[in-house]
């Protein structure tokens, strides 16, 4: 076996992904079973991020308590860390709203510990309240979101401040969400205009504000989106929730294309840790293949003969159907546990 030092460096020259993530579990192995603590919190620094960034929610949330654990224990031996610890967090906090089995008291624990660790360290409430904005918005209690959105805006921004274009992308989420596609679509106009970017946007944005500009008739400009979305996000499992917009987009479109986008994505749907983003993809994939069955007498899709429902390949309406029963599975669970119906009636608003 390779040593830790050998396995971080090599780990450093591998893109995000499975196999980067493979090595740096590797390393987390190696520290632990020699006890040594900082070289593990080292290894698990970088698999929370990578992780986050690589459709491996889970992973990072269990490298995460891992950190938090051992910092609470000691935090002399890692008061240089605490800055880089809190900006995790805000990783970990974006993606926990994504297990249905997380509570909501759970999750409302970890935003007050959060807060209080900010606050320790001598930042405002700005953060806390973007994010108790960034969890109305994920569970689908967007009447308490306006609130939260004020109160962040009212603080300066500080060194934990997302950036901008992330931000602004939660707010173009926040305004299609609700159905309001007039304030969508001009929150999104920064990212349209290629004046607002980052490593996710806009990515994210492009399929997210499809159907608005469908619905306004805009297009010419749905379309280029459309295109340009698809090369951004192509074969990149972070994205399946975004490949779901861009499913639904296409679906009233151009169904065959919409199928194109499918078949590239579903086998990192699959898999994928997280049963937010799956249910994302699931719900536009159902709407789809019911519409092609419709449509079509008959349609093959390719699928690798290892995946799941090979055997249905050939029949676009059982696809459906599976994907269809799968949706409405998660959605159920995640209306469980934020008390409301909001997932439930966005898959029947789909599949209508």
């Amino acid at each position: 076996m390779m040593d830790f030092e050998s396995l971080m460096e090599e780990a450093t020259e591998l893109p995000n992904g499975p196999a980067k993530i493979e090595l740096l579990e590797q390393a987390i192995r190696v520290a632990d079973a020699a006890g040594d603590i900082e070289q593990g919190f080292e290894a698990r620094s970088e698999l929370v991020e990578v992780a986050s960034f690589s459709g491996y929610p889970k992973k990072a949330l269990v490298a995460f308590s891992w950190q938090l654990g051992q910092y609470d224990k000691d935090p002399e031996l890692f008061m240089d860390e605490m800055y880089d610890l809190l900006w995790s967090y805000k990783w970990i906090l974006d993606n926990i709203t994504s297990f249905p089995e997380i509570s909501m008291k759970q999750i409302e624990d970890l935003l007050e510990d959060m807060k209080r660790r900010v606050k320790a360290e001598g930042y405002s409430d700005r953060l806390y309240h973007y994010y108790r904005f960034t969890l109305e918005v994920m569970t689908g209690n967007l009447e308490h979101a306006e609130d939260h959105l004020r109160k962040a805006q009212a603080e300066e921004r500080d060194d934990l401040s997302d950036c901008i274009a992330c931000e602004q992308n939660i707010l173009v989420q926040y305004y299609t969400n609700a159905g309001k596609d007039e304030k969508a679509i001009a929150a999104a106009k920064p990212m349209m205009d290629g004046k607002m970017r980052c490593a996710a946007v806009p990515h994210a944005t492009y399929p997210m504000i499809l159907l608005p500009l469908y619905r306004a008739d805009r297009l010419k400009e749905a379309e280029d989106l459309a295109r340009k979305g698809y090369r951004l996000i192509r074969g990149n499992r972070d994205f399946i929730n975004s490949a779901g917009y861009l499913i639904s987009y296409l679906k009233h479109t151009d169904p065959i294309r919409g199928l194109e986008v499918f078949e590239e994505f579903a086998p990192l749907a699959i898999d994928h840790e997280s049963p937010l983003d799956r249910l994302f993809f699931y719900g536009p994939a159902a709407a789809l293949l019911k519409r092609l069955s419709q449509e079509n007498e008959r349609i093959s899709i390719r699928f690798p003969a290892s995946f799941p429902y090979f055997g249905a390949r050939e029949d676009v309406e059982q696809l459906a159907a599976i994907y269809e029963e799968e949706a409405r599975k998660l959605a159920a669970q995640f209306d469980r546990r934020n008390g409301n119906s909001y997932h439930s009636d966005y898959l029947n608003s789909l599949l209508s």
